[in-house]
């Protein structure tokens, strides 16, 4: 029989519930998948526990489990993750999101799904659906995180978003009806600074037809077997990397961060020298929410849609980009991205030029057992 490490992710049994005993895994797991955005999990760890604690656990089902009368809602937090740190959402805000979301659809949300599963999006819609009594869907938009509405793949499959609804802390209800995400990623930006950088949101109203094949499965599951093998380890950068199948690009000290919030992202970069066996050596990642490119010696050792991540060294948790310091001891993890986003559609939306980087893309993969 197989080792279970050896099994692939979509045949292994994923959990029938999410209780609140695995949050802390969600969460740890939804961070490496953050790639530096999604935003931080540490509070929506407390909020989602205390949600599943107050309301019970919370049914995850896979796209294969929808029936004819289902009707799913992505939701995410959206804006600028140092602003998230400082203003919190309201209970009431999701609670907005549905009712709204229900009248402008015409019927009952009956499961919700995360719309990114990295970071703090990742994990509180577990907290969410516990709240709303529906259920979760094991899937989510993206098997990451991302900036913009654009870059989703039920746009890479091509379904059409039909609206969205975005609400503040204040209670403040905007609904949108635009001609492509595009238009939704530009409306949506603006009403989020207007709200002081961040809001709750909920778009893509799917359906067991519609979500087939436009959305990225066992997503949820998956972050959690990931955060368990970290939080379980005594070596937790390897677990991680060998959870995910993932290269350690470097390990070493954050030497320089440039980073700055503007527009609704947080964009910069950060410099890292390596230390013990990879003294001498230096990378630069790129960011703008997420880890984007990482170059060394003028050479790119990987880009954006595959997965970047910067860990704790010690730890191994994620650091994400708006709480990265000078002096932090790191390892930089790399691995590759869902097959949609390598298709020519994906690469168009969220391929390295995309970001506004004139390099082409070149599929990661591990060279090696580091």
């Amino acid at each position: 029989m197989a080792s279970p490490s050896l099994v692939p992710p979509a045949a292994r049994r994923a959990p029938e519930h999410v209780t609140a005993d695995d949050i802390a895994a969600l969460a740890a797991g939804a961070a490496i998948f953050g790639t530096g955005g999604g935003g931080a999990v540490y509070t929506s760890q407390l909020t989602t526990e205390r949600a599943i604690r107050e309301h019970g656990p919370v049914r995850l089902l896979s796209v294969d489990d929808l029936g004819p009368d289902d009707a799913v809602i992505m939701m995410s937090g959206i804006g600028a993750p140092t602003v998230g740190i400082e203003m919190l959402s309201s209970v009431r805000q999701i609670e907005t999101l549905r009712d709204e979301a229900e009248r402008v659809a015409g019927r009952k949300i009956t499961a919700i799904m995360p719309a990114e599963i990295g970071g703090s999006n990742g994990v509180s819609p577990a907290g969410w659906a516990a709240r709303l009594g529906v259920a979760l869907l094991d899937a989510d938009g993206m098997g990451r995180a991302f900036p913009e509405a654009t870059m989703i793949s039920t746009n890479v499959a091509g379904v059409p978003c039909d609206f969205a609804v975005l609400s503040d802390v204040v209670g403040n209800v905007v609904t949108l009806r635009t001609v492509d995400l595009s238009w939704l990623e530009r409306h949506a930006r603006a009403v989020t600074v207007a709200a002081g950088g961040i809001c709750l949101g909920a778009h893509y109203l799917l359906t067991a037809d519609t979500a087939a094949g436009a959305v990225i499965p066992n997503t949820i599951s998956t972050a959690i077997r990931v955060g368990h093998a970290l939080l379980e380890s005594t070596e937790p950068v390897r677990a991680v990397a060998d959870e995910l199948e993932a290269a350690v690009l470097i390990t070493g000290k954050i030497t320089d961060v440039s980073r700055r919030t503007e527009g609704g992202f947080v964009r910069g970069s950060l410099t890292i020298a390596g230390i013990g066996d990879d003294r001498g050596r230096l990378q630069r990642v790129e960011l703008r929410n997420e880890n984007l490119v990482v170059l060394e010696d003028g050479e790119v050792l990987a880009t954006v849609p595959d997965l970047i991540t910067v860990v704790d060294l010690e730890t191994g948790h994620a650091i994400s980009t708006e709480m990265l310091r000078y002096g932090q001891r790191v390892s930089v993890l790399a691995w590759a991205c869902d097959p949609l986003w390598r298709t020519e559609r994906g690469l168009e939306l969220a391929g390295p030029r995309a970001f506004g980087y004139d390099l082409p893309y070149v599929p990661f993969e591990r060279k090696d057992a580091r």
